[in-house]
């Protein structure tokens, strides 16, 4: 009887080592593709073609910018972008500096390749609700959901 008793404390210990093992290699995978299910990343060739396919991209893109690269939570309100300008300045309707707005954060659950690390610190100006930085002829916008609603309802009057 004690023999059962062992060989069947073994197994569990053994099936459960072997499901420990399992999360440790497939959850990362898994996490990352569930994050990765809610996110839409595409790439135009201009400001106008990506404007004419994606109702949720910026209207102060401009028409002429090249090289669009743009990721979007299908779930919220996270956006990143980068367009090449030709002019190599911020769009019509986009304010150099941050008075009143303040930096908000890039969100932290988008990243691509293409958009660099730390570019919040260095961020020059706003589009909309996207903050934003140029460097040379290069645009990076992001857009934190968070920020956006706090911001439309700051701009909504309260319901009395």
């Amino acid at each position: 009887m004690k023999g059962i008793v062992s060989k069947v404390a073994l197994g569990v210990a053994g099936t459960g080592m072997a499901v420990a093992v399992a999360a440790v290699v497939i959850g990362p995978r898994v996490s990352e593709w569930y994050d990765g299910r809610h996110q839409e990343q595409v790439s135009y060739a201009t400001g106008s073609e990506a404007k004419a396919d994606r109702h949720s991209m910026p209207g102060w893109l401009p028409d002429n910018a090249s090289a669009v690269r743009y990721l979007m939570s299908t779930t919220g309100d996270d956006r990143l972008l980068r367009a090449t300008l030709p002019e190599g300045r911020l769009p019509a309707g986009c304010t150099t500096g941050l008075a009143g707005k303040g930096v908000h954060p890039v969100p932290a659950s988008l990243k691509a390749g293409w958009f660099p690390e730390g570019v919040a610190g260095k961020a020059t100006g706003t589009c909309g609700h996207y903050n934003v930085m140029l460097s040379g002829n290069q645009l990076y916008a992001w857009q934190d959901g968070a920020a956006v609603q706090a911001a439309m309802r700051a701009e909504r009057p309260e319901k009395h």
